[in-house]
């Protein structure tokens, strides 16, 4: 099957979906089947399940990529539905069409190739644009955040979200730089914050500009809740591809799964033994992580960084959210 290329509605550089040929293979997907493209962006997907013979439900809460799900459904011969909406909603949305169960969903976390070429997005530090990573164009803006944020709440963020050491370093330079509008004003600020030589291995702003693109889009919450809703909404022996990019979406990403597949341990000695009221596991055990290869990552290096994780649905009930609500808890 040839690689679906996608050029974005704006005429950029074709967007190559990551790691496509081993998340088909970990869809499986079998002519007349329903799946799933939870983080539509430009198509890559959805046209490469359509291929595979599978009926697609797209879902993007961007509306730039309605534009391109509209392109879709025509070509698809009723094949492709888009819904404009969050992948958190993935259960609402399918249940509205009419359905209750589906084959098969693949998730492609953080920002899409299509939002991250575009300058006037504001997610590209790389590129003069305004200060915005908003993924649905609505809401609180990169630029209301810095500008408006405590600098101790601006160093929280930094430091949970990008992982970033010096992060009051950082907060302080950005409340002295104070307004700030444009994507390389920012830049700029971390870093000579930090000191930055033109030529190092990685730019400093990488982990600030994450996690402010995670705080404004509220991206970790939505994962949580949106494998919790793909839990609901896969049939038994449905399969489940979720591409992440950093570790604290693998993190999420592994330990959904180890918890829902029961591989979580037999935790501390010290605790009740709580074995006798574990629910069955709602997952089978997942398959080993699978990472781009040379050939991928030197065709498309954004691939890089991305870790796919698959796992197919048990014959249980579905857990929902409660059960890691509680163990969050404890």
């Amino acid at each position: 099957m040839a690689r679906p290329e996608i050029t974005t509605a704006q005429g950029n550089a074709p967007h190559i979906p990551v790691l496509l040929d081993e998340v088909l293979e970990g869809l499986a997907i079998q002519p007349g089947e329903v799946h799933v493209d939870a983080t539509f962006g430009a198509g890559g997907y959805s046209r490469a399940m359509l291929a595979a013979g599978a009926a697609v439900h797209g879902i993007d809460r961007d509306p730039d990529a309605a534009a391109a799900g509209a392109a879709l459904t025509g070509e698809a011969d009723g094949r492709f539905t888009f819904h404009a909406a969050r992948f958190s909603q993935i259960a609402q949305v399918l249940r509205e069409a009419g359905l209750t169960q589906v084959d098969g969903i693949v998730f492609d976390i953080g920002v899409s190739s299509m939002q991250l070429d575009q300058a006037q997005r504001g997610f590209s530090f790389q590129s003069d644009g305004p200060l915005d990573m908003r993924m649905g164009q609505d809401g609180l803006s990169a630029a209301d955040f810095v500008n408006t944020a405590d600098e101790a709440d601006i160093a929280d963020i930094l430091y949970l979200y990008g992982e970033e050491r010096q992060s009051r370093r950082i907060a302080r330079a950005i409340v002295a730089a104070r307004p700030l509008q444009r994507t390389l004003e920012l830049a700029a600020v971390v870093r000579k914050a930090l000191g930055y030589r033109p030529g190092a291995p990685k730019d400093p702003a990488t982990r600030t500009f994450q996690a402010i693109r995670i705080h404004v889009n509220g991206e970790l919450d939505e994962l949580r809740d949106g494998l919790v809703a793909a839990e609901a909404m896969l049939a038994p022996g449905g399969r489940l591809a979720v591409v992440s990019f950093h570790s604290l979406e693998d993190r999420i990403v592994k330990r959904f799964l180890k918890l829902r597949s029961g591989s979580e341990g037999a935790g501390s000695r010290h605790l009740p033994d709580l074995s006798g009221q574990r629910r069955p596991p709602s997952f089978e055990k997942p398959a080993r992580p699978t990472r781009a290869g040379e050939a991928e990552c030197a065709r498309n290096p954004r691939a890089r960084s991305a870790t796919l994780r698959v796992a197919i649905r048990s014959e249980a009930e579905a857990w929902g959210a409660d059960d890691d609500a509680e163990r969050r808890a404890a």
